[in-house]
């Protein structure tokens, strides 16, 4: 069983079972207990479960990873995703992009393109997209979060509704194994429904982490996507619900 398996039916232990020790761990697996620990500090730190004393529990549904933390965590899967992405995206086309780090990337890897116009909830991608004088950059108006340079509230969902877009890039923070995309913040969720809502065609960026969170807040479906853009491949029942719904998966 290569790291990558063994760390996906780790999570999927810890979730049946609420909480699993390294000794356990140990035997099932047959590796050595620095193995388990290597994992289990890997798997904490991209927030797929909660490391505690003598083993692992289940993350919680409520609080996400901090903001300093999940921009750094997976960036290289990140950035493949961002480069693909921007192969999907035209010159001079109209974008929404939310919040995420993942979006923030991925408005990195679309410097290279012409003539676009953005909408976006998120005053780290307008930072970004601002540089290029081709571009027209928009920034949603609202309660700006501190903590990450989302924008969000009533006055956010009102301005989006003002667009029709050829694109809306949305994040995640999590995808059930049955279909549900998953958020920790109500606010946030509200302005993303509107970003599907508005937009022609929607990607979901989402690294393969993702694939294993379950954080509290509906903010819609996989049957809402016209594409989803990851870095492995997901799990059966969720390539069953794509093929189910004609979304295109691009794994990057």
């Amino acid at each position: 069983m290569n790291q990558h398996t063994r760390q996906d039916a780790i999570v999927e232990l810890v979730r049946q079972h609420g909480y699993v020790s390294i000794e356990q761990l140990t035997e099932h697996f047959a590796v050595t207990p620095q193995t388990v620990r290597r994992d289990l500090n890997t798997l904490s730190d991209e927030g797929r479960i909660r490391r505690v004393h003598g083993g692992a529990g289940v993350e919680s549904s409520t609080v996400n990873t901090a903001y300093s933390t999940r921009k750094t965590l997976n960036l290289t899967e990140k950035e493949r995703i961002a480069r693909c992405v921007a192969r999907h995206i035209p010159d001079h086309s109209s974008l929404f992009i939310n919040i995420g780090t993942s979006n923030e990337v991925i408005a990195q890897a679309l410097l290279e393109h012409k003539g676009l116009e953005v909408i976006t909830n998120n005053l780290n991608v307008a930072a970004i997209l601002q540089r290029k004088e081709d571009f027209s950059v928009i920034v949603a108006g609202g309660q700006v979060r501190s903590r990450d340079g989302g924008i969000i509230g009533e006055a956010t969902i009102d301005f989006i509704n003002q667009f029709k877009v050829d694109v809306g890039i949305i994040g995640i923070s999590g995808i059930d194994e049955d279909g549900s995309l998953l958020e920790f913040d109500y606010q946030e969720v509200r302005v993303a429904q509107a970003i599907i809502a508005n937009s022609r065609r929607v990607y979901l960026a989402a690294d393969h982490s993702k694939f294993h969170r379950n954080p509290v807040v509906r903010q819609g479906n996989l049957s809402q996507l016209d594409a989803l853009f990851t870095d492995r491949e997901p799990p059966e029942a969720i390539n069953k619900l794509l093929n189910e719904h004609d979304v295109a998966l691009h794994i990057a």
